[in-house]
C-alpha cells in the first residue's frame, strides 16, 4: 500500500530502525502502525536522527544489552525513558574459546548463534516477561532494542507479533529484513575469521527456529510458553490485541 509509512527508517546512527506496523493477523486485523519500533542501539544517533526520533514521539525504549554494552552507547535522545532489560551477550566469548581450541569454523559458529536463542528461553525468559509487562501499560510509541537490534530484539519481536496474532512465515519475514538494513560494525570482533563474522552478523530463519524448539522442549509450545513462561494468558492477550492491533 503506497499510503503505509515507511518500515525502514533510514537514520544515520542507527541502521537497522524498524516499524512493527502493517502486518495482517489471523483474525484480519493488521498491528498499528507506529507503535513499536525495533532497532539496533540508541547511542550513535546524529543530531537530524534525533529530530526523527522525536518526531516519531518515541517515549521509552526497552534495551536488552548487557550492563558494558549499555555503558559503550547510552541512547542520546533525552527524553526517552530507557529500561534496561539486561541479556548479557555470550556469543563472542564462546566463538573466541572455539578459536583458542583450534575448532572454529563457520558450521560451528551457527552453532553457537543457534545455542544463544536456545538460552533465551532457558535463562533469560524473565527479561521477556518484563518486557511484555511493559507492553501491557501502554507506553507506545516504544522502541525495543540490544546492539544490532538483531537476535534478542529479533526473538522478542517474534514473540509480539506471535501473541498478536501474526502468522509464523511473516513473522519470519521480518526477522529476516535486518539482513536487508543492519550495517555491521567494521571494528566489532576483527580477530575472528571473515566467514564467523558472517555467521554473526546475520541473521538466519534456523537461529529462531532453534528458539522455538527450546520452547517446545521446555515448555510444550509457544502458546503455553507464553501464558506461563511470559504471564500473557487470554486475557493479556486480548489486551494486548486492543492496543496494539487495528481493523
Amino acid at each position: 500500500m503506497s499510503d503505509s509509512p515507511a518500515r525502514h527508517l533510514s537514520l544515520q546512527g542507527a541502521s537497522n530502525f524498524r516499524d512493527l506496523g502493517g502486518y495482517p493477523t489471523a483474525d484480519g486485523r493488521t498491528t498499528r502502525w507506529r507503535h513499536i519500533f525495533r532497532s539496533n542501539h540508541l547511542g550513535q544517533l546524529t543530531a537530524d536522527d534525533i529530530e526523527v526520533v522525536r518526531a516519531l514521539g518515541v517515549r521509552s525504549a526497552f534495551d536488552f544489552r548487557g550492563v558494558e554494552e549499555r555503558a559503550a552507547g547510552i541512547c542520546v535522545v533525552n527524553e526517552i525513558a530507557v529500561h534496561s532489560l539486561p541479556i548479557e551477550p555470550t556469543v563472542v566469548a564462546a566463538l573466541r574459546a572455539e578459536l583458542v581450541a583450534g575448532r572454529l569454523t563457520a558450521p560451528v559458529a551457527l552453532e553457537i548463534m543457534r545455542e544463544s536463542y536456545r538460552n533465551y528461553v532457558r535463562h533469560n525468559t524473565h527479561s521477556f516477561r518484563a518486557l511484555f509487562a511493559h507492553l501491557l501499560e501502554d507506553r507506545a510509541p516504544l522502541v525495543i532494542h540490544c546492539t544490532a537490534g538483531k537476535d534478542r530484539t529479533g526473538f522478542a519481536s517474534a514473540l509480539i507479533l506471535h501473541a498478536l496474532g501474526v502468522p509464523d512465515e511473516i513473522i519470519a519475514e521480518d526477522y529476516l529484513l535486518t539482513n536487508q538494513f543492519y550495517r555491521r560494525d567494521a571494528t566489532a570482533a576483527t580477530d575472528l575469521p571473515a566467514d564467523v563474522r558472517d555467521a554473526i552478523g546475520s541473521v538466519e530463519t534456523s537461529y529462531l527456529a532453534a528458539a522455538f524448539a527450546a520452547i517446545d522442549s521446555e515448555y510444550g509450545d509457544l502458546d503455553i510458553y507464553l501464558r506461563d513462561g511470559l504471564k500473557i494468558g487470554p486475557q493479556e492477550r486480548e489486551a494486548l490485541k486492543e492496543r496494539y492491533l487495528r481493523a
